[in-house]
């Protein structure tokens, strides 16, 4: 597939998804998002998470499988992740209510309620937890949610793939929550002026080494790149990778960026996930992988700089929030918020394609941008 094709030949005529046009409101329905790195997902777990405003139960079966549904027992409404998983005569592993011992199996049907006698003429099987369809992937666990849980639709695509996920388990790992909607959060991320006021270490770069900067960009599956290139030089960090480093910067709906770095036949991949809990909470998960020696030596200090840029972005998310509160009108320019315009575009485009039953038509067109960072 090319990056102005369709996603798909014929989008699901089933799929009801609405626009979520209004920026800082909404969330991007019938995709994938990522929830937790499989290795965190240990057999016999369950474990809580809230994921677009719902509560979700992430577990894993003693065979392997991992599944996910609504994390609230349609009986009395306890938390079904406050059970245990158990394994009955000719019922497999189901998830046991710890309110009743109503049992469910992983893909949502209950499949046992202990209190009824056996002449009480109840079938458990009509009662249904709502599933979600999860995959796991080079390493993650990722949850499909639909726009209509009445009528949910099978994925039309599979979740993203991501390059240079390279020597084994990912090698570094933290994750923030940010009091943002997902949608401030985004643009947060992929806004390129922000780093000298932000991000002032000694080891990044500071106000005082700005400079002027084009860089060009194309369309991608679901998304845009800023196609592959050397660093700035005004980039400290990236010296420490040695040779002559390329670096690719791709973005990806529904909250995905990536900066994939080759060195020689070495690779860096910096992935960022936006995963939205609420209206006004969105994790931030990063993950490094690499072949490159340079991370075994100097991992303890990437942390520190990986938690440093969070807690700063945190922070200023948090002032933020302080002019949020009034509801303003923002302004975007040119070209140092082109990447916020495509992205709501791109939102955009991704609802009315599903509210319409059609293939997706990505809008964002090749470009050079140029800025001062």
């Amino acid at each position: 597939m090319t990056s102005t094709e369709t996603l798909a030949d014929t989008a699901p005529a089933a799929s009801r998804g609405a626009p979520a046009a209004v920026f800082g409101k909404g969330f991007v329905q019938d995709s994938w998002y990522f929830v937790a790195l499989s290795r965190d997902v240990a057999p016999a777990s369950l474990k809580r998470h809230e994921l677009l405003g719902e509560p979700v139960l992430i577990g894993r079966t003693r065979a392997g499988q991992v599944y996910a549904m609504r994390d609230i027992c349609p009986h009395r409404a306890a938390p079904l992740s406050a059970g245990r998983l158990v394994e009955k005569p000719g019922e497999g592993e189901t998830i046991e209510c710890c309110y009743h011992g109503w049992r469910f199996r992983p893909d949502g049907v209950c499949a046992a309620i202990p209190s009824l006698v056996e002449d009480q003429a109840y079938e458990p099987e009509r009662i249904r937890v709502r599933s979600y369809p999860v995959r796991e992937s080079q390493g993650m666990v990722f949850v499909w949610v639909a726009s209509d849980p009445r009528n949910p639709i099978e994925p039309d695509h599979g979740p993203p793939v991501f390059p240079g996920v390279v020597g084994g388990e990912a090698r570094l790992v933290e994750a923030m929550d940010f009091e943002a909607h997902i949608d401030h959060a985004v643009v947060g991320l992929m806004d390129p002026a922000h780093g000298p006021y932000v991000h002032q270490q000694w080891w990044w770069r500071s106000e005082h080494s700005m400079h002027e900067k084009a860089k060009a960009f194309e369309p991608r599956e679901l998304g845009f790149a800023m196609v592959r290139h050397a660093p700035s030089s005004n980039s400290r960090a990236y010296k420490l990778l040695g040779g002559a480093p390329a670096t690719e910067i791709s973005f990806r709906l529904p909250g995905y960026r990536w900066e994939h770095i080759q060195v020689g036949k070495k690779q860096v991949l910096a992935l960022t996930c936006l995963t939205p809990r609420s209206d006004d909470r969105t994790t931030i998960t990063q993950i490094f992988w690499s072949d490159h020696w340079v991370f075994g030596l100097a991992r303890p200090f990437l942390r520190m700089g990986v938690v440093a840029f969070l807690k700063q972005d945190g922070g200023m998310v948090n002032l933020q929030n302080e002019g949020l509160r009034y509801d303003p009108a923002l302004i975007w320019i040119d070209d140092a918020d082109r990447q916020a315009k495509w992205y709501q575009q791109l939102k955009r485009e991704w609802g009315r394609s599903r509210a319409e039953g059609r293939a997706f038509q990505n809008p964002i067109k090749p470009a050079t941008l140029r800025w001062k960072s």
